[in-house]
């Protein structure tokens, strides 16, 4: 039984690759946007929170590297239930407009 599923790469992508330290020929493209960021600090990647509270995830490879598909998608319950849980309403703009 194929794979092919797990692994695509796009060589034209003017970014490829994007991340350093994966070896070109296992950088898989297929997580170009990591579903694993929205997980915040739990995510198990090599991230950073930037000064302006950003998290980056310019030093990490995780979800490009070839043998991480299962990894990634064995996590789709997490994820599903991290965008499922209700946010706290942003009422900065309240605040500011009372102001």
């Amino acid at each position: 039984m194929s794979e092919y599923y797990k692994f695509f790469q796009n060589k034209k992508c003017e970014y490829f690759p994007c991340h350093k330290g994966v070896p070109e020929e296992d950088f898989n493209c297929l997580f170009c946007y990591c579903p694993l960021y929205t997980m915040g600090e739990s995510c198990g990647g090599n991230f950073e929170i930037l000064e302006n509270g950003i998290k980056s995830c310019m030093n990490c490879g995780f979800p490009h590297h070839r043998n991480n598909y299962e990894k990634i998608n064995g996590r789709f319950q997490e994820i599903a239930a991290v965008m499922a849980t209700p946010k706290k309403e942003d009422t900065s703009h309240e605040t500011k407009a009372k102001a």
